[in-house]
């Protein structure tokens, strides 16, 4: 046989001890290494590439480098969720009844939380048709603060999310800048009264400008590949209780985000107050 196929003699004996021996102390490390691996994509819902998987393993005590991830998930066929290249616009620019300045420039993340608030809406398709999520969240913890499922495009969507974020922060009268785009429901005379009630600072983007509001375009990019187009909602209310959950026990409590050094806004907060503290 070795004749035939052109192999020396010598290397097949070595090969077949080898096979004899099992697999060496470097291939069993990379067969445990994949075995932790494939359970932290599947806990994240097949979502997770090298680097947040990476963070999981350190957590665990793990000391392995992101290229050594990368390359045992490309062997195993393992692959994270990757972002969409297009996303249709929603934004109908308001009539600005109340003219709003842009106060944040862009400086979305001032080192502090709280100080910087970012909305933005999104559409949902339901089998009764669609549906609009709005979200407040907190420019340097990423946390969401509030959210709302409506039926319609009325600034009520708006105003529940942004009175929840309210209700779960405290009295801050002075002190948040309410950063948005320039859609009707912003520019409403509604908003501008609920902002004056809860003491919010007004800011908003230039339109047709999607980098003035960018980590909200950068929200729905996650929101959607990670979750949405992932899933399909027969009814508005499906659509509803699949967002807050997916927003609540996931993207707050537990998804790793890469601005906050791989830690999830939660646990980012704790160690901020521990370290007040």
């Amino acid at each position: 046989m070795c004749d035939l196929l052109g192999v020396d003699r010598r290397r097949y004996y070595e090969w077949r001890a080898r096979q004899a021996a099992g697999p060496s102390a470097r291939e069993q490390r990379d067969a445990d290494l994949t075995a932790q691996i494939r359970a932290f994509h599947d806990a994240s819902a097949g979502t997770y590439g090298a680097p947040r998987i990476r963070a999981d393993l350190r957590d665990e005590g793990v000391a392995v480098s992101r290229k050594k991830v990368a390359s045992l998930m490309k062997d195993a066929g393992i692959a994270g969720i990757s972002p969409r290249t297009w996303h249709p616009p929603t934004t109908v620019r308001g009539a600005d009844p109340f003219p709003v300045p842009d106060l944040v420039e862009r400086a979305f993340d001032t080192g502090a939380r709280d100080c910087v608030w970012l909305s933005d809406i999104t559409y949902l398709r339901t089998g009764e048709g669609w549906a609009y999520l709005c979200v407040v969240r907190d420019g340097h913890t990423r946390r969401v603060l509030g959210r709302a499922v409506a039926d319609s495009l009325h600034t009520d969507v708006v105003e529940a999310a942004l009175r929840q974020a309210v209700a779960l922060r405290g009295d801050l009268a002075g002190k948040v800048v309410f950063h948005a785009d320039r859609g009707v429901q912003y520019t409403s005379a509604q908003i501008a009264a609920a902002a004056k009630e809860l003491g919010l600072l007004r800011s908003m983007g230039r339109t047709g400008v999607c980098w003035d509001n960018a980590p909200a375009e950068s929200f729905w990019s996650v929101f959607k590949n990670e979750y949405y187009h992932r899933h399909v909602f027969a009814t508005i209310e499906d659509a509803r209780r699949g967002s807050y959950t997916w927003i609540d026990g996931w993207y707050n409590a537990r998804r790793r985000h890469s601005a906050l050094g791989y830690l999830s806004p939660l646990e980012y907060e704790r160690r901020q107050l521990a370290l007040a503290a």
